[in-house]
């Protein structure tokens, strides 16, 4: 049986009470089995920090620090990050299915890729 390729997904994120939740869960249902996920924060003062450490025992890393905004975020993500394929996932964000992860990795895999974007819907709450 082949080895799953062990995919880093790295969300950053500053002040986002009203989103983080849902960006996490979002992560945390994908069909996909082997996920890190890394979770920096830049300080957060508005409670985003709590709901972070809820789900503590399935985020692989978090870090909580001033930073120099949202690519010094990403960047200290990546820094931490040990998969074969590298994902960012924007704290205002979810997946459109809970097996996008697995589909990227197939794909990545099968096309022997070094990189791939995918498209975005605009969703108004």
């Amino acid at each position: 049986m082949q080895k799953l390729p062990l995919v880093s997904i790295i969300t950053t994120v500053f002040n986002g009470r009203e989103t983080i939740e849902d960006t996490i869960k979002s992560v945390l249902s994908q069909s996909y089995q082997n996920i890190e996920y890394i979770v920096t924060d830049a300080g957060s003062t508005d409670g985003t920090i709590e709901i972070i450490k809820k789900y503590q025992n399935k985020i692989a890393k978090f870090v909580s620090e001033k930073d120099k905004g949202v690519y010094d975020g990403m960047n200290k993500g990546i820094k931490m990050a040990t998969g074969d394929i590298i994902g960012i996932l924007n704290a205002d964000d979810v997946y459109a299915s809970d097996d996008v992860i697995e589909k990227v990795a197939e794909a990545m895999e099968e096309k022997n890729a070094d990189a791939c974007w995918g498209d975005l819907v605009y969703v108004d709450k």
